[in-house]
């Protein structure tokens, strides 16, 4: 077993190494060069019918409010990434793999955005009435890769369980240490909440995204914000930091073990990556529910998700570990509390350690929500709805499964089953990227575009 079990591993490394990180860049570089670029020429108008549109309300074809799936798609990417993820990069590969994280942005919001819009061009009506559409259905209907939309199916299915899972387990030992709270104890709430909202269906998901993303973010970016305040005298020199070890080797310090170019590229381009879920083809099933007269202009808000989580609530994180010294008074090993010893400079450890405890609970909870949602539409998609409303139950199940420590074996599958949903999903969008051109061409020089 153990053998299996460091195979398995050798393998994730090596998959998400090299491998994943020239798909998925080389797919988004291609793919903002199909698109002219847009990211960047057409930004003004894009933030103009994204954040300038926030509250407006429509009649557009479709389930949920352009704003509720953005949220919802947001609830699945902020979180742990965020909190845990850029620290963990910092420490592995030094402030200038913050850098790295910005491209991976700029690229991934074309990445981002061709998802969103092949997956409002291929959607459907279910037997409920509810829109859905993905991956599993813009390969299939078009490029008509049956077998290859349902495999991307499978692999997502199974993911989620082994996802929810982790989440689940993380956050529940995160209570632990904090609040002495056993697992199953939280776990079992945490599965309760759960299932309340997914019960209710995609209308009360995007209800209670709606409200819970937002303030969460908030409250995170105003702490954030004080520590950046506390320490504001070393906000420059951050900055100079991460561009200038960007492209040159930093020497150890403090706990800091030191880091080479390469190494800042590498977890600079994994972190970012898996912090957006750009190319992921996660974002899509959501958005897919959403109200909107043109795929395009729902596409936008793909743009806006990456955005806000890389280059707004990612750089907040790692200018609050740079600037605090924490990234430097502890060692790689310890990365995943590098944001509660920043914060406990401020607010003193015990507070910070609640904070952080809580706010993690929280992106935990929205995360399991959304993803539990994911899972089900792949039910839904490959055996019909009544098998997507027994794999609700199934997940729901393996959150407190997942919290006290269960099926541990099925973990360490996670990285590799994203893998197999990720490389169908890129090759697709490569595939269909005449399409998206077309969509996107259609919306700006057509009768869609609006001031």
């Amino acid at each position: 077993m153990e053998s299996f079990t460091a195979f398995i591993s050798n393998l994730t490394n090596f998959v998400w190494g090299l491998p994943m990180i020239i798909l998925l860049m080389g797919g988004g570089v291609y793919l903002t060069v199909r698109l002219g670029f847009f990211q960047f020429t057409q930004l003004p108008h894009i933030m103009k019918q994204t954040f300038g549109k926030i509250l407006a309300k429509n009649n557009d074809p479709g389930t949920v409010s352009p704003f509720q799936a953005t949220s919802s798609a947001l609830a699945s990417t902020m979180g742990a990434a965020n909190i845990v993820g850029v620290p963990v990069a910092i420490a592995l590969g030094g402030p200038g793999a913050v850098f790295w994280m910005w491209v991976v942005a700029l690229i991934g919001m074309a990445t981002k955005y061709s998802e969103v819009v092949l997956g409002l061009k291929y959607r459907e009506k279910n037997e409920d009435g509810e829109f859905v559409g993905g991956p599993m259905y813009y390969i299939r209907k078009g490029l008509g890769w049956k077998k290859v939309a349902y495999f991307f199916a499978f692999a997502l299915m199974i993911e989620v369980a082994a996802s929810t899972m982790v989440q689940a387990n993380s956050i529940a030992s995160n209570i632990e240490g904090a609040f002495g709270i056993q697992p199953f104890i939280s776990g079992l709430v945490i599965m309760l909440i759960v299932g309340l909202v997914i019960f209710g269906g995609v209308k009360t998901i995007g209800s209670v995204t709606e409200k819970l993303i937002p303030l969460m973010v908030v409250i995170y970016l105003v702490l954030s914000l004080i520590v950046l305040i506390y320490n504001a005298s070393a906000i420059p020199n951050a900055l100079v930091l991460i561009f200038q070890h960007a492209l040159t080797p930093i020497s150890a310090t403090g706990g800091f073990a030191g880091a080479g170019v390469a190494a800042a590229i590498r977890w600079g381009l994994a972190r970012g990556l898996y912090s957006n879920e750009a190319g992921m083809g996660t974002a899509p099933i959501i958005h897919s529910a959403a109200q909107n007269n043109h795929p395009a202009k729902q596409g936008f808000w793909g743009v806006f998700e990456v955005m806000l989580d890389t280059l707004v609530v990612c750089t907040m994180t790692a200018l609050v570990v740079i600037t605090s010294g924490a990234w430097t008074d502890v060692g790689s090993d310890n990365a995943a509390n590098m944001v509660a010893i920043a914060f406990s400079t401020v607010f003193g450890d015990t507070t910070a350690g609640a904070i952080i405890s809580i706010v993690l609970l929280l992106f935990v909870i929205s995360t399991v929500i959304v993803l539990i949602y994911y899972g089900e539409k792949q039910a839904e998609f490959l055996f019909g709805i009544r098998f997507s409303n027994f794999m609700r139950v199934v997940y729901t199940i393996a959150i407190l499964i997942g919290a006290i420590g269960g099926l541990q074996f099925i973990w360490q599958f996670l990285d590799l089953l994203l893998a197999m949903v990720i490389v169908p999903n890129i090759i697709a969008l490569i595939f269909l990227s005449k399409q998206i051109r077309a969509v996107t061409d259609d919306y700006f020089h057509g009768s869609a575009k609006q001031d």
